[in-house]
């Protein structure tokens, strides 16, 4: 297997065919022939250290032949619509249409829709990305906008991502929005809503970066579709609402603090493995929880009180310390993530649990973790086993 350090992605989308082609660079470590996760798009060449390679292309893998040793590059050139990566759990997944621009919700397995990677959790790179679309468009990818130019009818917008990224929170977003909003984009016809939605996201940061640490990145990107969407999703970096998110009375605020706060907990500090998804979604559930006592709503012991409420009447058949895959985003894992918290919470006292959440995000800062890894440093093993590795809600 091989290590990708960096991602130099030149992509060129057509919205009304929706054809992508793109010209991807890749700097990596490994030894021997190796494979990438790639979707079915038509590729044109593939060369290693600018030579040509032969390749096979099938089933979403990507096989090299090439004698590779230590550090080296892959340079893959393709064409085509994007497809999304279809799963048994999820659904489609990856690069996607919308009724007028596009967007890319990969979660967990949806990055190879558009371009060839190693498709793992545990691996993080740095990126970047160059976007040129309709000039209509605009183009909003993670990291910071570094270049752009305006070349006949077409943009070319090209984004920096020096912070490593996992290849499921690489994105682009895709639309005719306006800026509402320092780096908010919406519909023209949603500016209103959203500007009002979304005005109390700089409050949240700073309330957040008191309680977590400093935030992890260079800047903070929302992209709001004019179609809906079942759930927000987050990127590095970036996070994208759908219509159906904006009602212009901040009806949909707890989730505009949630995907916030993925940004301390799922991009800057990863999980390892998927099976530690709860120190994902437990983690900006509880956030929730946090910006609700924050924002003066209802305290945390009020939306833990809650929470438990729901949970004692569902099935209590998940261990969300090590979740089968089928349960990885069940909402039973988000709310019984955030009780555990909350338990520990009330036994250390906020001063020594709001510490401990500071030196987590400060020792692991762009790295990946196991729930071992946190166990270990807050202590209180009983506790915290009885939370995540046994069914029975305590």
């Amino acid at each position: 297997m091989v290590t990708v350090r960096h991602y130099d992605l030149e992509l060129d989308y057509k919205p009304h065919s929706a054809r992508l082609s793109g010209r991807a660079v890749l700097t990596a470590a490994g030894d021997g022939p190796f494979v990438l996760d790639f979707g079915p798009f038509h590729i044109a060449k593939v060369l290693v250290n600018g030579k040509p390679a032969r390749y096979t292309h099938r089933a979403g893998k990507l096989r090299v032949q090439a004698a590779v040793r230590g550090e080296f590059t892959v340079e893959v050139r393709y064409s085509g619509k994007p497809q999304p990566v279809h799963t048994r759990h999820w659904g489609d997944l990856g690069w996607d249409e919308l009724t007028d621009g596009a967007i890319v919700a990969s979660q967990p397995f949806g990055a190879p829709s558009w371009f060839p990677c190693v498709d793992l959790v545990s691996q993080k790179a740095t990126y970047r990305i160059s976007m040129t679309a309709p000039s209509p468009y605009t183009v909003v990818c993670n990291g910071v906008l570094v270049d752009g130019h305006v070349g006949g009818s077409t943009t070319t917008w090209v984004y920096s991502s020096t912070e490593p990224m996992a290849t499921y929170l690489a994105s682009v977003q895709i639309g005719q929005y306006v800026e509402v909003a320092p780096r908010v984009f919406a519909p023209a016809r949603l500016r209103r809503a959203a500007a009002f939605d979304f005005a109390r996201q700089p409050r949240m940061i700073e309330v957040f970066s008191s309680l977590f640490g400093p935030y992890p990145f260079a800047d903070y990107s929302v992209v709001i579709t004019d179609d809906e969407l079942e759930v927000p999703i987050e990127a590095q970096g970036l996070s994208t609402f759908g219509a159906n998110h904006v009602d212009g009375r901040r009806g949909s605020e707890r989730l505009v603090a949630h995907e916030l706060a993925h940004q301390w907990f799922g991009n800057s500090v990863g999980i390892a493995a998927w099976e530690h998804i709860w120190l994902n979604e437990g983690f900006a559930c509880y956030a929730e929880w946090l910006w609700s006592e924050a924002s003066g709503g209802p305290t945390a012991e009020v939306m833990a009180a809650r929470a438990r409420t729901l949970l004692s009447v569902l099935p209590q058949d998940i261990l969300i310390g090590s979740p089968a895959e089928e349960h990885w985003f069940d909402d039973r894992v988000y709310k019984r993530g955030a009780l555990t918290l909350h338990a520990l919470r009330v036994e250390l006292g906020d001063d020594s649990f709001f510490s401990l959440l500071r030196e987590w995000t400060s020792r692991h800062r762009h790295g990946t973790v196991t729930t071992e890894d946190f166990v270990s440093l807050a202590g209180h093993r009983d506790l915290l086993n009885r939370w995540l590795f046994a069914p029975k809600l305590p």
